[in-house]
C-alpha cells in the first residue's frame, strides 16, 4: 500500500535565511511523500524569490501583505494530503518525525494531532542522538489533563482539522492553537505527543516585536475563554482575567495587559456566531496556560 500523501505547510515572514535552512532540513525527511506549501505573508526581504529560486519543489502561495495566521489557513485549505504538518519559517522536523507520525496516525483512528516534542534549536539537543530513538510507545501526555499543541511543529489529520475549521483568523496571532485544540477534543479526538517524533524551532532570543507578544497572547486569552468555555466557567476565568490585567500592569509598570484586555471587549464582535462552548470535563481538562501571558515584562 502506497504511503499516504503529508501536507507540510510553512508560513514565512522576512526570515529567509531560517526558510532556506528550513526548507533544506525538509529534503532529509525519510518519507517521501510529501507535498510542501509555503505561505509568504508579504516578505520584504526576498523570501519568495529565494523560494523560487533554490526549491522548485515548494509551492509557493503569495499573501499581498502579513494577514497573521490567516495565511496559514490558505496553505490548509490548499493542502492535498491525509495529514498536515505544521511549522513557522523557522523550524523543522527531525528526519525521522514525519515517517514517525503517519505511523502513530495510521494505527489510532481517534488520533487528531501530534503534537511534536518541539526543542531549541539553539541547543540543537544533540541532534544526531535523535536519529537512534526507538519507537516509544508510552505518550507524554497526562491522562488527567489534555494538552494543546506548538504550532512551530505539529500534525493535524486533515478531515479533522477541516472540521475545527482551521484557525482562528481573528486572532492574527498567538493563542490560535488553543482554540483550535479545544475544538478537536470537542469533536472527539485526542492530541498526544511521543518522545520520538521531535521538531526544532528557532526560539528567537530578541522578540520581534517587543508588545505584539503580550497585546495578543492577553486579548486572545480573552477570546479563546469567551469562544470555549461553558457560560459559568467563562465567568469565572473572566474575572480572574480581568484581575490578572490591573494586577500585572501595576507590578510590571505597563500599560499593554490593559490595552490588550481593552482591545478583547472593544472587538468582541468578531466572535459574534464563533462560541461554541464545549463540554464542561473538556473546560476543566485543558490546560490553558493563561499564566505566561503576564511575564513578558519581568
Amino acid at each position: 500500500m502506497k504511503d499516504p500523501l503529508v501536507s507540510i505547510v510553512m508560513l514565512c515572514w522576512n526570515r529567509r535565511d531560517d526558510v532556506r535552512e528550513s526548507l533544506s532540513r525538509i529534503r532529509e525527511s525519510t518519507y517521501s511523500n510529501v507535498e510542501i506549501i509555503a505561505v509568504d505573508n508579504g516578505s520584504t526581504d526576498g523570501t519568495p524569490q529565494m523560494i523560487e529560486e533554490n526549491f522548485p519543489e515548494v509551492r509557493l502561495l503569495r499573501m499581498p501583505e502579513n494577514i497573521g495566521i490567516a495565511a496559514y489557513n490558505a496553505g490548509f485549505e490548499q493542502a492535498k494530503g491525509k495529514y498536515i504538518v505544521i511549522l513557522d519559517d523557522d523550524s523543522f522536523p527531525e528526519k525521522h518525525a514525519i515517517e514517525r507520525m503517519v505511523r502513530r496516525f495510521e494505527a489510532d483512528p481517534r488520533l487528531g494531532v501530534v503534537a511534536f516534542d518541539v526543542r531549541n534549536y539553539y541547543n540543537y539537543d544533540d541532534i544526531k542522538n535523535v536519529d537512534e530513538m526507538v519507537d516509544n510507545s508510552s505518550t507524554v501526555a497526562n491522562h488527567r489533563y489534555y494538552m494543546s499543541f506548538n504550532g512551530a511543529g505539529a500534525g493535524v489529520r486533515a478531515d479533522v482539522f477541516r472540521q475545527a475549521g482551521y484557525y482562528p483568523e481573528e486572532f492574527f496571532l498567538y493563542n490560535n492553537e488553543l482554540d483550535t485544540a479545544f475544538r478537536i477534543w470537542d469533536a472527539g479526538y485526542t492530541i498526544q505527543s511521543f518522545p520520538d517524533i521531535v521538531g526544532y524551532h528557532k526560539y528567537s532570543p530578541v522578540n520581534r516585536g517587543s508588545w505584539r507578544a503580550p497585546f495578543y497572547y492577553t486579548r486572545n486569552a480573552f477570546w479563546v475563554i469567551w469562544k470555549n468555555y461553558p457560560a459559568q466557567q467563562a465567568l469565572k476565568h473572566t474575572a480572574e482575567l480581568i484581575f490578572r490585567c490591573f494586577y500585572h500592569s501595576f507590578e510590571q509598570r505597563t500599560w499593554i495587559y490593559l490595552r490588550a484586555m481593552a482591545s478583547a471587549f472593544a472587538l468582541i464582535g468578531k466572535l459574534r456566531g464563533k462560541r461554541k462552548p464545549v463540554d464542561p470535563d473538556i473546560a476543566r481538562r485543558l490546560r490553558a496556560p493563561i499564566n505566561i501571558n503576564f511575564t513578558f515584562y519581568r
